[in-house]
């Protein structure tokens, strides 16, 4: 893994840290399972995802309210975890 790789995982593990516990398990185990082995459109979703509010993520994550279809995708491997 290049040293730019190795910033980007700390960025992003830093913004998988959320104000609700249960979002953080979800995002940190998608980031540590699966965003390396994802294609770009679904990182860039991920990234794209990680910079919405926390109340919107709870509800599309946890209550299973409709996400935007920009993330519907990612939000299901979310899920899978």
């Amino acid at each position: 893994m290049k040293p730019d790789d190795d910033r980007e995982l700390q960025r992003l593990r830093w913004q998988c840290r959320r104000g609700m516990l249960e979002l953080d398990c979800i995002f940190e185990a998608y980031l540590e399972e699966r965003y390396a082995l994802a294609e770009e459109a679904e990182r860039a979703a991920f990234r794209a995802l990680l910079r919405e509010q926390d109340p919107d993520l709870q509800a599309w994550l946890l209550l299973g309210d409709p996400a935007p279809m920009q993330f519907q995708s990612v939000i299901s491997h979310l899920r899978e975890n």
